[in-house]
């Protein structure tokens, strides 16, 4: 795993736990932003799984 994967990964996780808090307190606000971190999390995810793959894959 690059760098990339791993910051994804833990953007990820840490999207589920504000959209967890916006869903047990009602706040629509932070459910959003927790979705939104998740969006951008997994963005940087593939970002770091294609670059790991483009370096595997050279000669």
């Amino acid at each position: 795993m690059n760098k990339d994967q791993v910051k994804g990964t833990a953007e990820k996780v840490k999207g589920k736990v504000n959209e967890a808090v916006g869903n047990a307190t009602g706040d629509p606000a932070q459910k959003a932003k927790g979705q939104v971190q998740q969006g951008v999390g997994e963005a940087q995810k593939q970002y770091g799984d294609l670059k790991d793959d483009a370096k595997k894959s050279k000669p």
